[in-house]
């Protein structure tokens, strides 16, 4: 059996450090552990009887058979360990929900719930019959070998556009809510050629036409992911009580739904896990760890994301930081 070790941040800023057991064997079955609790969890009204609730594919760990999606206390909706996202429907116009995902392993063993996300239904619109208008000029362009970039024309609607659907093909793959006319679809396969719609959504669930179709094509092979990586990143090194410390801050990758996990390098080499517990930062986001006691030492530093897909984003770009005398 291996260990591996992993710290952990809350965004409070205390620093706990965890250790996780994997066996080392055929990998085959669940090897009796629970799932961890899903990270990244989203909700966002889809329409005023309708929500859209998203979580992180689980990248490590005993193998998932089925997420379970919980409503209050009620499990509302069951989907496949390789779905992450799923409507909820049949609720009321108007009113604030709060929603929780758990796991469940291969043996029918469910982990921990989710930490509970909440959302607010729009109210409804009478008797709105009317579909919104047809998305604007739907555009994109490939962000590397597993990702695309999304953009489209808003589209109006007398009552409101509550959200807007992305279409992959003849299946839905993602859902963002009305103010928004941009969207990232990630965990998409290397050298593929892809072909997306919009449609836009009201609080009477009615939809829209599909704007006109976009076709493209993710870059071949493996790359830099340079478009998944941080951004904005720096570190400086400062002493207290005698000892070195790296403060890094960066901009989170633009991804639909939340980054809640970095890898940081020294010198080529993982060094740690940043895990955020509590709502990870959508804007700048700032770490600070141990270095030692040796002045005069250079540290190369890069970070990396794990995506909501439960890849891997880009590196970063690397920064060399020495703890000065």
């Amino acid at each position: 059996m291996r260990r591996v070790a992993r710290y952990v941040t809350s965004v409070c800023g205390v620093l706990l450090l965890t250790v996780s057991c994997a066996w080392s064997g055929d990998g085959s079955g669940s090897d009796g552990r629970l799932p961890p609790a899903p990270a990244g969890v989203t909700a966002a009204a889809g329409s005023a009887t309708s929500a859209h609730v998203m979580w992180n594919r689980a990248p490590d760990g005993p193998e998932v058979s089925a997420y379970e999606v919980y409503r209050g206390t009620v499990k509302v909706k069951e989907v496949p360990g390789s779905e992450h996202m799923v409507d909820i429907v049949g609720l009321a116009p108007s009113t604030p929900y709060v929603f929780t995902v758990r796991a469940r392993n291969t043996d029918g063993r469910a982990g921990p719930l989710s930490e509970g996300v909440r959302t607010t239904t729009p109210a409804a619109s009478g008797a709105d019959t009317s579909a919104p208008t047809r998305p604007g000029r739907t555009r994109g362009r490939p962000t590397g070998s597993r990702s695309v970039q999304l953009s489209w024309g808003a589209s109006t609607d007398e009552q409101g556009v509550v959200s807007y659907d992305v279409h992959q093909g003849g299946s839905r793959i993602h859902t963002v809510s009305g103010e928004r006319t941009t969207a990232v679809v990630t965990g998409l396969r290397p050298g593929t050629r892809y072909t997306f719609t919009v449609r836009a959504r009201d609080a009477a669930d009615n939809i829209s036409p599909a704007g006109d179709p976009v076709r493209l094509t993710t870059a071949p092979g493996t790359d830099d992911g340079r478009a998944t990586a941080p951004t904005g990143f720096r570190t400086t090194a400062r002493r207290a009580d005698g000892a070195y410390y790296l403060d890094l801050s960066w901009i989170p990758p633009h991804a639909d739904g939340l980054v809640t996990e970095y890898e940081i390098q020294l010198d080529g080499r993982p060094a740690t896990s940043l895990v955020w517990g509590g709502p990870a930062p959508r804007e700048r986001a700032s770490y600070s760890f141990y270095a030692g006691r040796d002045a005069g030492i250079a540290y190369r530093v890069r970070i990396r994301a794990r995506l909501p897909d439960g890849t891997w984003g880009g590196f970063s770009a690397e920064r060399t930081v020495v703890t000065a005398p």
